[in-house]
């Protein structure tokens, strides 16, 4: 390659705004010219420094946006402190094959046994695999529902909700919900029904939800919904954030 030859490709690539590979340029050609790889060898060395940059970026991108509370992931998770949780199946869930059949996973279990964590691992799996990806607090969903409402772009509010391919729903029951708010709570789940995967967390057995939504009838039609295609897990066992503190004592 003349000199001439290299400085006009190295123009070409920054005006296409192609960075990595202005700056890989120089070690592929020599690469290239010391393995003798053909045109299309070098070709596709060279733009597999792009690619993959990019998709890191596309990658940290989608599980910034999935608001995610922390980043801990399914490795992070002390399988041995929590023996009701099944690793086999948590990994299983990390493959995304419920969200191909648009399914949802419950959570359920008392305050500190690793709901959210578990939760967050799978949404993390997901985001990572570039599937749309949101985690909300239940009663931070039933606030910005009740604000469009007010505001007259609920629609708008639950059409946002219902894009996402998985939606993490988190602490559902910790605060009760009004009757009214409960009727928000129900269109997105109707919206989202067999058309999208959700996760749910809650520490309020099933048949507490009527307390939960005050409304018997609508906590059923929720229920109904969400359970139809569902996995439940039950995590039973001492509180997961307890863990470290249990550890020290032992020592």
């Amino acid at each position: 390659m003349s000199v001439t030859s290299y400085q006009q490709a190295v123009r070409n690539l920054e005006y296409l705004g192609l960075k990595q590979m202005v700056s890989h340029l120089n070690e592929v050609v020599d690469f290239s010219i010391h393995n003798k790889l053909s045109f299309m060898d070098t070709f596709v060395k060279l733009t597999n420094y792009e690619i993959d940059v990019r998709e890191h970026n596309m990658i940290h991108a989608m599980v910034k946006v999935g608001a995610f509370p922390h980043q801990k992931e399914l490795a992070d998770f002390a399988f041995s402190f929590q023996p009701s949780v099944n690793r086999e199946q948590m990994l299983d869930f990390a493959s995304l094959r419920f969200i191909e059949g648009n399914e949802n996973i419950v959570f359920l279990g008392p305050s500190g046994v690793g709901k959210t964590h578990l939760a967050t691992s799978i949404g993390i799996a997901a985001a990572k695999k570039r599937t749309s990806t949101y985690f909300i607090k239940c009663h931070d969903l039933i606030q910005n529902l009740k604000r469009a409402m007010l505001e007259n772009r609920l629609e708008a509010r639950l059409k946002h909700y219902t894009k996402y391919k998985l939606l993490i729903i988190d602490e559902i029951g910790y605060l009760p919900i009004e009757p009214e708010d409960a009727k928000l709570f129900f269109q997105l789940i109707d919206m989202r029904y067999e058309k999208r995967s959700t996760i749910f967390t809650t520490n309020v057995n099933f048949r507490a939800w009527d307390e939960v939504f005050r409304e018997p009838k609508l906590a059923n039609a929720i229920l109904d919904r969400i359970l139809h295609h569902a996995t439940v897990v039950t995590i039973v066992g001492e509180s997961y954030r307890l863990k470290d503190h249990f550890v020290q004592e032992d020592k």
